[in-house]
């Protein structure tokens, strides 16, 4: 698949890029099949120079620019919109919710002091649940040494 895309060029720090056609398996500062224009972000306004006639044509072979590409493209006036990249949203796992008491039950002027009292019953019961496990940490380091001892050699005994 032939791509259009920036291609890094200048010095560190001073960066510049050629928009060029390529190859999609090239790397970004590889061998390319044509330089159409270039592009230079330093500036104020930033440089944007493209050939328009061998764009389209490009793209008219099927070629297919970068999103940064695109932007660029569109800024040029070559093609008339530039694509938007939707994201995705990442797959949630939603844990099992509680069966909670309707609102309307609650009297409104106790559901603030109720709200507070959930964070302190919360930490009481990380109290009550640490203490436990704290038990069985401190037994268990207990009984390491016990069951890491070193085993005692056998003497050698003499060879006839």
């Amino acid at each position: 698949m032939v791509k259009i895309r920036l291609r890094r060029v200048g010095r560190r720090k001073k960066v510049a890029y050629w928009v060029v056609v390529s190859d999609s398996k090239t790397p970004r500062d590889g061998g390319f099949i044509e330089r159409i224009g270039h592009y230079d972000p330093r500036t104020d306004p930033p440089t944007v120079v493209i050939q328009q006639e061998k764009a389209r044509e490009w793209i008219g072979h099927g070629a297919q620019p970068t999103d940064a590409v695109a932007y660029l493209l569109h800024k040029a006036g070559v093609i008339p919109e530039a694509p938007r990249r939707v994201m995705k949203p990442k797959a949630v796992e939603e844990a099992p919710r509680k069966e909670e008491a309707p609102v309307s039950e609650a009297p409104k002027a106790e559901a603030p002091a109720a709200e507070a009292a959930k964070p302190e019953a919360a930490r009481a019961e990380a109290k009550k649940e640490a203490a436990p496990k704290a038990e069985v940490q401190a037994e268990a380091k207990a009984e390491k040494p016990e069951a890491h001892k070193p085993k005692a050699k056998k003497a050698e005994e003499p060879k006839p």
